[in-house]
């Protein structure tokens, strides 16, 4: 089932300006040489950002505190979640304790031009050493030499469980495009092929799991209920910030981060009203009366082998919307 993080950012699911020489990008014959997206020490420094900002916005439930921080997928859920937990803990969160970081890898892939991007991933301070323990994944994006480092997406994965990378002969990782080749599905596909899958169960491009076949099968089992429906409607989530990124692997296939949304409308039957959970009200427009739309955006990791199916491995999603009627 998907992973829980403790963070505000889940809760309503459950949300530098640097020269092109300091960034490495340079001109040769008028076209943008490959470069590595960002060099350790400034990479070093958008994850010390991003985890300052992450500390002040969660103790706060205030989420102007980590904006700049975030986008995309990630973006989308975090905002929304400390938007309703201002309301529905206007003093800030009592539990809060600093998540630190320890002990962070940096998987950097070459790129020329705009936007660029690297993984980061880190253990949690306080966890026992070993391959099993969790470690924060995150995929940090920039879009412009002028802009600053931001994170689309977010997953906990264990250590051994993040896949060997592909790297090139100075050491850095190998960025795919949405065309790519050779994979089970081109990545620039996926979110459109895992929202037509989770509609009609085809095309069987999805190895079974708890956030494929078994996510249907629950959805399935509570579609219908003695006194409601609930219905879905998946669309893909694949341009501008919710882009896909993928990173090519040593067994030949690629990780790839990749977003959808989806819609879940409740119906009620006469003289019964859909539950309204306290947490999503701050998120509601209109009057629930006999129905409720939840509008979710659902961020994924999947690994996309060469051959065989994709297995979605981690699935984080939250409410960003709601509509009653």
């Amino acid at each position: 089932m998907r992973r829980r993080i403790r963070t505000a950012w889940l809760a309503a699911a459950a949300t530098t300006v640097l020269s092109l020489a300091a960034s490495g990008c340079v001109t040769v014959h008028g076209e943008l040489a490959v470069v590595p997206a960002v060099k350790r020490g400034e990479a070093a420094q958008a994850l010390k950002g991003f985890v300052a900002a992450y500390n002040a916005a969660d103790k706060a439930y205030d989420p102007a505190l980590d904006r700049d921080e975030v986008s995309g997928a990630l973006g989308a859920i975090n905002q929304a979640g400390l938007k309703s937990k201002s309301v529905t803990s206007p003093g800030g969160n009592e539990q809060h304790k600093d998540l630190v970081l320890t002990d962070p890898r940096f998987t950097i892939p070459k790129k020329a031009g705009w936007p660029r991007w690297f993984v980061a991933d880190a253990a949690p301070q306080g966890q026992r050493a070993g391959n099993s323990h969790a470690r924060w994944v995150m995929a940090f994006v920039r879009d412009a030499p002028d802009a600053a480092w931001r994170v689309a997406y977010l997953t906990i994965m264990a250590q051994d469980a993040i896949p060997r990378f592909k790297k090139d002969g100075d050491g850095y990782a190998v960025a795919l495009d949405g065309t790519a080749e050779g994979l089970a599905v081109a990545p620039g596909r996926l979110s459109s092929a895992y929202a037509k899958y989770l509609k009609t169960g085809s095309p069987d491009d999805f190895a079974p799991g708890p956030h494929t076949d078994q996510w249907r099968a629950q959805r399935a089992k509570t579609a219908k209920q003695p006194a409601s429906t609930i219905q879905y409607v998946d669309q893909p989530l694949k341009d501008g910030d919710f882009r896909p990124l993928a990173l090519a692997t040593k067994d030949g296939g690629a990780l790839v981060f990749f977003a959808t949304h989806y819609f879940q409308r409740q119906t009620t039957a006469p003289g019964y009203r859909p539950d309204l959970p306290a947490d999503v009200k701050p998120l509601t427009k209109g009057t629930v009366k006999s129905s409720l739309t939840k509008e979710w955006v659902s961020s994924q990791v999947a690994e996309d082998p060469k051959t065989g199916k994709v297995k979605v491995v981690s699935r984080l999603e939250g409410v960003v919307a709601a509509t009653g009627s």
